[in-house]
């Protein structure tokens, strides 16, 4: 019976704080265990292997399913924003392009495991990343109103690894990790460094993108380290659009003013893209030491928006019945202004607009200032900035000790241009400050360890710990011009900026909670080839109550190459504070084919309870692993989980409900002012139930072969999501949106082949077919077809410190199936939800310098 630990054996249960889920419990870091030590390393778990490449990427004595992802695999890619890297290497992660989806072409939500983009809980060296203060209002269905943590900012150039926890924890970490739990650990080398340069451009000849990133290590005195990363990227916008009908039909008819395309579907310009990160530890003491590590990062973005047509757009340049909207510009309304013109084939030759309005100073309708219609330009700066301090050590008795304050906050100033008010009539400007909105949060973790000798196999590690955050979500209103009710208004013109409204300053606020936690963890080996772990997590919200979680994991080595592992956790995810109070309006596409103003409000706004909404409760899970890990002789090592989640009072927003009169009266009389402007609302709601089922297959092999060495790797997902039970405010395109909008199936094979100063990549992407509800206008796009495409890499090393590398994704400039439908409506050339983008092939060329 082993009854005592070598001081690695300790630090690394330390790590594991008990819980065979995930390396990082506590934040201890983990260490690699030294060649001449490999035969101790079989009688405990090292989940993280730090800077190995020869590493299994799913580690194979783990309880549960969790990837290991190096510095180098982000590095032999051709993505360069971190959620599209996620993507390429882990297998059940998925991420959409969102080239005209509100806020979400800010901060595009991922998913893991089928999940929405905030059912996956984000760490940092172990420590709860803050969330985005970006809600993805329109989040293509499956993540319409998820409201997760921001990756994009990590730069690649500040990693060690990454983590993945592919299974529900939230036993152990609280809300959000549903899905999963990544956690992205930091350089901590405190000497050398790279620099690397990089840029790519479309095939299609546009989206030129320049990158440059560092990261250097230097000695903080003899004791310790600093780890400095910093990134900076600037691209340009895309384009995949055909000209909508009803544009044409303006040029057919004579309307030279119309631009084409009228509207772009494409990748968002980043004006730029700034990522600072540092990383500090220094030894207090032979058994305790401090840490640091914080970043700050600034990201501006612009996109397309909805073109407005000079005929039909409703309170810009029409009225309800379909006349021309005329407004009288007399104080006194003597202008005697036509209100019966119909605008016909082109209305700028129409001879009664033409003396009535155009040659009337006291008439005016928006043709005389934007005859050709217009299409806003909408985007922001996301600004995210962290900081994470405390320490760590060994007290007597071998117990482990983490005590750390995490501070965090997102924020995001939205802006729109090449639009109007058009209450102010001609007296508008044509940018705005639509409004700003932060998330911040404060956290203070308390973590102890300690291993018990029980008469097991070995001893009984138990860690237990306390937590309490505070959140805030702050909105603050935009300029006055965003918002402000014009003189033009009483005649039935739109109030705020067009596309976006601001947020008037009679809504902006500020709302706050705290939550308190509790934990426990153990583990234990029961047999030599048994283990058994379990965790206890109690929390507390001030806003809606408390609730208590569980989870128990089991790994069994059958053979001596063959083992078995699963888990059964209870979870939840708790309603943000965004998703509770936040008040919004954005332009939607609909059904007929006509823009309109829908507005999100509070689940408790009395207009939201006459529709149904009420105060959110939390989100309830049960989610069940079961999967096989096989790590042979000759190098195959094989991993294949198979995992479902139920999920019960799923919190989205609701599919758009009209207003009537009554509803736009009571609006009225809250002193929501712009309320006449609303076409429809939505809210919050917890407001359906799923089950998502799935598998992933990780597979690994090297071999030596023409002079050098190979690395092949596979990574599959099979994922399928039905929906149990969802009320009327969920509509049907919604629910199919839900189940069938990610693949099925997705895989990707890797060959990485070494050979002296050269190294050839190719992996082969496969993405099943996948259903969109296009423009989330009730327009099915039945079957967007499978595809595959390839990635190729070429490198070379002129010197051991100089590296070179050209390369292409989707080298062979594979795009989705043409957009045959619907592609007149609004100008998209293809499905926008592609799981492939719209994009087509993009090369690029990387320099590298270590030192």
């Amino acid at each position: 019976m082993n009854t005592t630990l070598s001081l690695l054996t300790k630090n690394v249960r330390g790590v594991l704080a008990a819980s065979a889920a995930f390396s990082v419990m506590a934040a201890a870091p983990v260490y690699a265990q030294e060649a001449e030590e490999s035969a101790k390393a079989e009688d405990f778990e090292q989940i993280a292997v730090v800077g190995s490449r020869a590493a299994p990427r799913s580690v194979a004595d783990s309880a549960v399913p969790i990837d290991i992802i190096s510095d180098e695999e982000f590095k032999q890619q051709g993505a360069t924003d971190m959620v599209s890297m996620m993507q390429t290497v882990v297998p059940s992660f998925n991420v959409n392009d969102q080239p005209i989806n509100d806020a979400s072409t800010l901060v595009r939500p991922a998913n893991l495991r089928g999940m929405a983009s905030d059912h996956t809980l984000v760490l940092v060296n172990g420590k709860r990343r803050h969330r985005s203060a970006v809600i993805t209002f329109l989040g293509g269905g499956l993540s319409d109103g998820a409201q997760g943590p921001d990756i994009s900012v990590i730069p690649a150039a500040a990693l060690k690894q990454v983590e993945v926890l592919r299974d529900g924890a939230a036993a152990q970490y609280g809300s959000d990790a549903i899905a999963g739990v990544i956690n992205f650990v930091l350089n901590d080398a405190s000497e050398g460094g790279t620099f690397e340069a990089r840029y790519g451009s479309y095939y299609e000849g546009d989206g030129d993108m320049i990158q440059l990133s560092g990261n250097v290590g230097l000695p903080l005195s003899d004791k310790g380290f600093i780890n400095l990363s910093a990134e900076y990227r600037t691209a340009d916008d895309t384009s995949r659009s055909v000209q909508r009908d009803d544009a044409a039909a303006l040029v057919a008819a004579g309307n030279t003013f119309v631009a084409d395309p009228a509207q772009i579907w494409g990748s968002p310009e980043i004006k730029h893209d700034i990522k600072l990160f540092a990383n500090a530890g220094l030894e207090l003491s032979a058994t305790s030491e401090a840490y640091i590590f914080g970043n700050f990062a600034e990201r501006e973005v612009e996109g397309g928006f909805y073109f407005r047509n000079p005929h039909t757009r409703s309170q810009v340049y029409a009225d309800p019945d379909g006349n021309l909207l005329v407004a009288d510009l007399t104080d006194d309304m003597s202008g005697n202004c036509p209100n019966d013109i119909a605008p016909g084939a082109n209305v700028l030759t129409n001879q009664r607009y033409i003396d009535e309005v155009a040659n009337n100073p006291d008439c005016f309708a928006f043709n005389e200032m934007l005859p050709g219609g217009f299409t806003p330009r909408f985007g922001g700066t996301v600004t995210d900035m962290s900081l994470v301090f405390g320490t760590k050590g060994e007290l007597a008795n071998d117990i482990t000790y983490d005590v750390s304050l995490n501070l965090g906050q997102n924020e995001v100033d939205f802006a729109i241009s090449n639009t109007i008010n058009p209450s102010l009539g001609p007296e508008t400007p044509t940018s705005f400050s639509p409004g700003r909105y932060t998330q911040s949060e404060q956290t203070l973790d308390i973590d102890f360890t300690k291993p018990f000798d029980v008469g097991l196999y070995e001893p009984l590690f138990v860690a237990t710990g306390f937590q309490y955050r505070n959140e805030s979500y702050e909105s603050v209103a935009g300029d006055t011009a965003s918002y402000e009710i014009g003189p033009l208004a009483t005649q039935g013109f739109g109030i705020g900026s067009n596309g976006f409204p601001g947020l008037a300053a009679d809504s902006q606020g500020r709302v706050s909670r705290n939550n308190i936690a509790l934990y426990i963890d153990a583990e234990a080996y029961i047999t030599e080839n048994f283990m058994l772990a379990g965790a206890l997590r109690y929390e507390d919200f001030s806003d809606f109550g408390d609730t208590t979680k569980g989870k128990i994991a089991f790994r069994w080595q059958a053979l001596e190459n063959i083992a078995f592992r699963g888990a059964f956790s209870t979870g939840f995810k708790a309603p943000t504070l965004g998703q509770s109070n936040v008040r919004n309006v954005t332009t939607a596409f609909g059904t007929g084919g006509e823009l309109i103003d829908r507005a999100t409000l509070p689940p408790t706004d009395p207009v939201s309870q006459l529709k149904g909404g009420e105060q959110l409760t939390p989100e309830e899970s049960e989610s069940i692993t079961f999967g096989v890990v096989a790590d042979f002789e000759n190098g195959l090592f094989i991993t294949a989980d198979y995992y479902n989640i139920e999920l019960t009072d799923r919190i989205s927003t609701a599919s758009g409900i009209a207003l009537t009169e009554e509803d736009i009266a009571t609006l009225l009389a809250q002193g929501i002012n712009d309320a006449s402007s609303f076409s429809e609302i939505s809210f919050f709601t917890n407001d359906f139930d799923t089950t998502t089922e799935g598998l992933d297959v990780v597979a690994n092999y090297s071999m030596e072969m023409m002079g050098g060495e190979t690395k092949f790797s596979l990574a599959y997902n099979w994922t399928s999501t039905e929906v149990d039970r969802a009320s009327e405010n969920i509509s049907p395109e919604r629910i199919r949106m839900l189940e069938d909008n990610l693949p099925a199936v997705r895989y990707s094979a890797t060959a990485n082949h070494t050979n002296g100063d050269w190294r050839f990549l190719a992996r082969l992407n496969y993405y099943g077919s996948i259903f969109e509800d296009h423009l989330d206008s009730a327009l099915p796009i039945d079957k967007v077809g499978s595809e595959i495409t390839v990635d190729l890499e070429v490198a070379y090393n002129f010197t051991e410190e100089f590296t070179v590398t050209v390369g292409a994704k989707n080298a062979f400039d594979e795009y989705p199936d043409e957009n045959t439908q619907y592609a007149g409506i609004a100008g998209s050339l293809y499905p926008t939800t592609s799981p492939i983008g719209i994009n087509g092939g993009f090369y690029y060329l990387r320099g590298v310098y270590t030192f």
